[in-house]
């Protein structure tokens, strides 16, 4: 039976971010830039909230692509950035030598999530998947290409070559899997209403005017739970 018909597990995943730098960003056309942010963001969250081992890596941080989104760093301000000259980060052996300890634990899952989508998360998910027997997840909404037709054929080929596609919010959701964990079911229901637009306002709604929440507001005056409850 084919591994990829686990779903992804806070046991069997680690995640990489790939160049989540501002001068790459000013070249993404595929998605509002904004709207990756808030997915990258997201999804950073997401993994810490299930204690996934993280991974940062940049390429040409002073010389032409600047630091990594400082939303991101404030999400794991202790993770140590590893700084590539190569498009290819599997070139790197820093950010081979990290992969491969978090998949000493079985973390063989390896999500994600980078910039572009048709250089930088293309050849390093080909080379990876080349080398190793680890699995690649790529966050299509937390990734970017230089334009609409780059990110999809990107996308196109890496799925023809075994990629795994997801979005950030099915990540986070795989990883909560059932309601009844109480242990993150707070931090996810937040995150949510952070960061996934009409989903989280939607648990706004059901938690204020359905359950009768103590945060219900009216005239701009909150006035505590639904008297009627």
């Amino acid at each position: 039976m084919s591994s990829k018909l686990q779903v992804l597990t806070p046991q069997n995943s680690q995640i990489i971010f790939i160049d989540q730098q501002p001068q790459m960003a000013f070249g993404v056309q595929s998605i509002d830039r904004q709207v990756l942010k808030n997915n990258v963001v997201g999804l950073a969250k997401a993994a810490r909230i299930f204690n996934i081992p993280t991974t940062i890596t940049t390429v040409e941080t002073d010389s032409f692509s600047g630091n990594t989104f400082p939303e991101l760093l404030a999400v794991v301000p202790d993770n140590d950035i590893l700084e590539r000259t190569s498009m290819n980060s599997w070139d790197d052996q820093n950010v081979r030598d990290a992969l491969a300890e978090h998949a000493a634990d079985g973390r063989k899952k390896v999500v994600v999530a980078g910039l572009w989508t048709e250089v930088c998360n293309t050849t390093f998910a080909l080379s990876c998947m080349n080398d190793t027997d680890y699995e690649i997840y790529m966050v299509a909404d937390a990734s970017g290409g230089t334009s609409v037709d780059a990110h999809k054929y990107a996308m196109d080929r890496m799925v023809q070559a075994g990629v795994v596609p997801v979005t950030w919010q099915q990540v986070l959701l795989e990883w909560q899997r059932d309601w009844a964990r109480k242990e993150t079911y707070d931090a996810v229901t937040s995150l949510v209403k952070e960061h996934s637009g009409a989903y989280g306002m939607g648990i706004d709604y059901a938690v204020t005017h359905v359950h009768g929440g103590a945060e219900r507001v009216k005239h701009g005056k909150r006035i505590g739970p639904n008297p009627a409850k």
